[in-house]
Order: structure tokens, then C-alpha cells, then sequence
């Protein structure tokens, strides 16, 4: 049976390599993560990208292509959430994803560093991931990087401006489909360091950056509420460039997510309360110590993306974690995304933690909405993405047996209803050497 799946999966991807097709996939155990739950020997039915009918007995067209899953699990395709995908290969050498300009902290895009033709986005699409949440980072604000930090939020603005280096950056989701474009959604979240991280942007205190912070929203409200004023130069001293002040206003208008990077109980608390009087959209990522406080964010209604395997007393700001933070965060009712711990590398993983989580107390289908529907909903592309329901794009993957069991197998992935190639460099490499006997490249014999 499994060979015959493989079979059929294969035949698809030939047929249809750059354009969708009608096709249903039938017998499936589906994993929808949506309002159907898990539908038992299911039907997934696709025409033109996108998904037309989940169900029991849902009707396959005439012509459509079939694929028999055999009792085989279907799921969405899974989210690498907090990711520098597409935008670092190997960091040694840079990466697209921090900017040292002060005077283009929040302006700051990552949209346009995308890399389709990045050679880590096979290596995470053949493991089931089918979209990432990218974000940047802000240069100073890592452990050891004090003097790149100084940098960072020494110049931009008038003299004796406040610094405004606050802010990493804007985040973006993108698909990891074969192709040329890769964006599915720019402009999804403003990334902000708190905690240690962001002290040392705001002057070395975290007092300090949070008055920067309330300071940089204050000049916002003002300029958006007399551009006019600004353009003759009739406005009050502003701190942050004008490219910083327009990509600042959806964040202040509540239209756009801060992505606050924290991870201290009592920094939680902080930005909770900053939030509260600031009238701002927040996502939590890491908040390692985040079950002390999980009936206060869950109160609030903030969502937090987490690596749930995080348990080691790293700094002072992480004493706290353990492995059971995740559970605990969705025993009290916060949504979670879930992350990996490293470099674009390692994104395979995101199915493993998850895993992990549920091996930790997390229910398996808080679980697998952490890697599908939460994401996408955080991150506003969930009219699209993160379930499998009828009108959203058909990104599917078919498994050979449990998504969050290690030996278990992506046998297929389709991204908007197109079979995706299920090779990567490394498979490459290692089907091209493990054969000793097969002629060498010229290189090795000249």
C-alpha cells in the first residue's frame, strides 16, 4: 500500500511540476486542525489550488486525478514559526536578517532579502513545513554584542535624540513552495527586543527602553496625526526618521502585532502592562518563563510562540524554564506557536518539539495547532493558511504514519494543490556518494 501511495504521489508531482490540478486524495486519516477535527478514511478534494470539499464522503469530480492514501495521515502543511528562512545561509558569512542602519529600525523589511533559490528551504519542505513566519533581528541586542548595539542606537536622529534602535525589524510570511515568489504576506508583525535584549538597545536598563518605547509610540501619534506639519518642517522634534514613523503607524493604529521577544516572568508582566496602556497588538515569543505568569497572558488574550523543549537555566532570564512551560501556557488557555532552537538548518525539527510537547502534556491537537492554525492566525494569513477546510489554498502533506513521530516520513507535500519535489541538496549529495562503485566527477579523477 505504502509503495502504491508513493506511486501515485510521484506520478502527480511529474505530471503537474509547475501548475494545480483537480485531484482528491481519499482514505486518508485527515488531521484537518480545523472546525471538522479529524475526519477517519477521509477525502481531501483540490481543483485549481485550492481545497473544494473535507469529508467522510466527500465527492471526487470526474477526471480528478486519485490518490489512495491508504489509511495514511493528511494534514496542512506545518508553519516553522520565528525563523530566518530565506534570508540566512550560513550566518558565519551574514545574513539578510538584521540591519545596522539606525535610521531604518522599524522600517526594516525582510521582504527584500527573500531568497527563493536558498538551498535550507528544500531541507524543511521535505520534512511537511509548507510556510514560515521570517523575522529579523536587532544587531546589539544579543548577549556579547554590546558594542554593535551602541551602534545601533547611536545615530538616525537629531543630536541628543532619544536612540531609536528599539526596533529588529517587520516580519513576513512566506511559502516554501518551488518558485520564484516566495511571499505570501509582508508586514505580518513589528519585532521588539524587551528583557536584557532590549535593555541594552534602550540605554542599558530595561526602565530605559520601555520610556524609549513609549516615547517612539508618542511621536508616531503625533506625526501620523499632522504629516502636514511635518513636511514643513512645522512639527515638534521627532526622534525617528520618517521611514521608521510610517511603518510605526499600523502598530499604533492596532492594525499590526508587536512580536515582543521576551522571556523573564517579570518582563512578561511588562509588556502585558505595556500593551495595556498603549492600546498595542502583542504576540509573546520565547516567554521560557511564561507558565508563572500563564493566567495573566491568557487573560489578556496573547498568543505566544515558544520552543517547548526550552529547559535549561541558560541566563538569568530563563532560571525558570522547563519543559512543561508549554503545557502549562495551554492548560490555562493561551494559544501557542511552535518554534525550533537554532538556524535555518534545523526548521525540520518544528514537528518534533511539537512532539515533545505532547509528550509533555500538551493535548495533540493543541499540539497540532500550534504548528498549522495558530500561526496562521497570529500572523493574519489564516484565511488562507493552517487548516484543511474548503476555499483555502490545498497546502497538504500526506504521512506515512503519526507528523510528530520521529521515523515517520513526509511521503508527499503539495503547496497550492502543486506536488512539491521531495529532494533536497543533501538527499542529493547523499544519493550521488553512497554509490562508491558509480564513475566519480571529473574533478576526483583529474
Amino acid at each position: 500500500m505504502k509503495s502504491a501511495l508513493m506511486a501515485a504521489c510521484a506520478a502527480l508531482a511529474l505530471s503537474a511540476p509547475a501548475f494545480a490540478e483537480t485531484f482528491a486524495v481519499t482514505h486518508a486519516r485527515v488531521l484537518t486542525a480545523g472546525p471538522a477535527g479529524e475526519i477517519a478514511d477521509g477525502t481531501v478534494v483540490v481543483t485549481d489550488g485550492k481545497i473544494v470539499a473535507v469529508g467522510k464522503s466527500a465527492a471526487v469530480p470526474a477526471g480528478a486525478k486519485v490518490i489512495d492514501a491508504a489509511g495514511a495521515v493528511v494534514t496542512p502543511g506545518f508553519f516553522v514559526t520565528d525563523t530566518g528562512l530565506g534570508l540566512t545561509e550560513i550566518s558565519a558569512v551574514g545574513d539578510d536578517q538584521s540591519a545596522s542602519n539606525a535610521s531604518v529600525s522599524a522600517a526594516f523589511d525582510v521582504q527584500y532579502g527573500l531568497n527563493p533559490n536558498s538551498i535550507l528551504l528544500p531541507v524543511a519542505r521535505v520534512a511537511g513545513m509548507t510556510s514560515a513566519v521570517v523575522v529579523p533581528y536587532a544587531s546589539g541586542a544579543n548577549e556579547g554584542d554590546a558594542d554593535e548595539g551602541d551602534e545601533m542606537t547611536s545615530g538616525g536622529g537629531p543630536e541628543g535624540a532619544p536612540a531609536h534602535g528599539l526596533f529588529a525589524g517587520q516580519a513576513a510570511v512566506i511559502t516554501l513552495a518551488q518558485g520564484t515568489d516566495i511571499l505570501t504576506r509582508a508586514k505580518v508583525a513589528m519585532v521588539v527586543p524587551f528583557g536584557d535584549g532590549g535593555a541594552k538597545l534602550g540605554g542599558g536598563a530595561r526602565g530605559a527602553e520601555i520610556v524609549a518605547f513609549k516615547a517612539a509610540l508618542d511621536d508616531v501619534r503625533a506625526y501620523a496625526r499632522n504629516k502636514a506639519a511635518y513636511d514643513r518642517g512645522e512639527s515638534r522634534e521627532l526622534a525617528l526618521s520618517r521611514a521608521d514613523l510610517e511603518a510605526l503607524i499600523p502598530v499604533v493604529q492596532g492594525r499590526m502585532p508587536i512580536l515582543a521577544q521576551v522571556h523573564r516572568a517579570s518582563d512578561i508582566r511588562a509588556v502585558l502592562k505595556l500593551a495595556r496602556e498603549e492600546n498595542l497588538k502583542v504576540i509573546l515569543s520565547g516567554a521560557e518563563e511564561g507558565w508563572m505568569v500563564a493566567d495573566e497572558i491568557a487573560k489578556a488574550g496573547v498568543p505566544v510562540v515558544m520552543y517547548p523543549l526550552a529547559d535549561r537555566p541558560e541566563t538569568f532570564e530563563t532560571l525558570n524554564a522547563t519543559m512543561e512551560n508549554a503545557a502549562k501556557l495551554s492548560a490555562a488557555g493561551v494559544p501557542l506557536a511552535f518554534t525550533y532552537d537554532g538556524v535555518g538548518h534545523r526548521a525540520r525539527e518544528t514537528r518534533y518539539n511539537a512532539g515533545n510537547a505532547v509528550a509533555h502534556g500538551v493535548p495533540y491537537d493543541k499540539a497540532l495547532a500550534a504548528v498549522t492554525i495558530n500561526p496562521a492566525k497570529m500572523f493574519g494569513v489564516a484565511d488562507r493558511k493552517g487548516s484543511l477546510e474548503p476555499g483555502k489554498d490545498a497546502d497538504l502533506v500526506i504521512w506515512s504514519g503519526d507528523p510528530f513521530e520521529p521515523l515517520t516520513q513526509a511521503k508527499a507535500v503539495f503547496i497550492q494543490g502543486v506536488a512539491q519535489p521531495m529532494t533536497s541538496r543533501q538527499l542529493e549529495l547523499r544519493d550521488r556518494y553512497k554509490d562508491l562503485s558509480r564513475p566519480l566527477p571529473p574533478a576526483y579523477t583529474h
